[in-house]
């Protein structure tokens, strides 16, 4: 198969794509490209084979929603705050950590579903609730985190595993 064959093939499969899937590749491409972007525009000194390996998962993830690319980015994207980033919650945290939230729930979204299906509303909208309350709580979890490093409370991990469970269980509790 030559390259105008390849283009050809690929043109009729994003014709014949449904909008559920159209939808997820863009909310995909949307929320992968704000934490790159959040990353790249930090002061503190990036590497960057962060934002090149980033930008490269980013594109193959809307052609492979189902692989283990959208792994490498996440690793890649919160790596690099890791390595580099400073350790104080600020509103960047938190914004790249909604974007990757996300970027996760439209990616495990997309691989469900080939790129050809026609999905109803019903079938978009139960996915709309879970993934606001995901949305919602990552800033939460930001503010929290920010108050109880400043109260030096003792038992700080114990708080913090109740968080966390209280939140799975409120994610649980919302998914169909």
């Amino acid at each position: 198969m030559n390259l105008a064959e390849r283009i050809n093939l690929w043109l009729t499969r994003a014709r014949a794509a449904g909008r559920a899937a159209v939808l997820a590749r863009l909310l995909i491409l949307a929320s992968g490209g704000l934490a790159l972007a959040i990353s790249g525009l930090q002061p503190w000194d990036q590497l960057d084979l962060v934002l090149v390996v980033g930008l490269v998962a980013l594109v193959a993830t809307i052609a492979l929603p189902d692989s283990a690319v959208p792994f490498v980015f996440l690793v890649v994207v919160a790596g690099g705050w890791l390595m580099r980033g400073p350790s104080d919650p600020s509103w960047q945290v938190a914004a790249v950590a909604m974007a990757l939230v996300a970027f996760h729930l439209a990616t495990s979204y997309a691989a469900q579903l080939p790129a050809y299906v026609r999905a109803s509303r019903a079938t978009i909208r139960s996915w709309l609730l879970p993934a606001t309350v995901a949305l919602l709580l990552a800033p939460a979890v930001a503010a929290t985190s920010a108050l109880i490093r400043e109260a030096s409370l003792s038992g700080s991990l114990v708080l913090t595993i109740t968080a966390l469970a209280l939140t799975t269980t409120a994610y649980y509790l919302t998914v169909d």
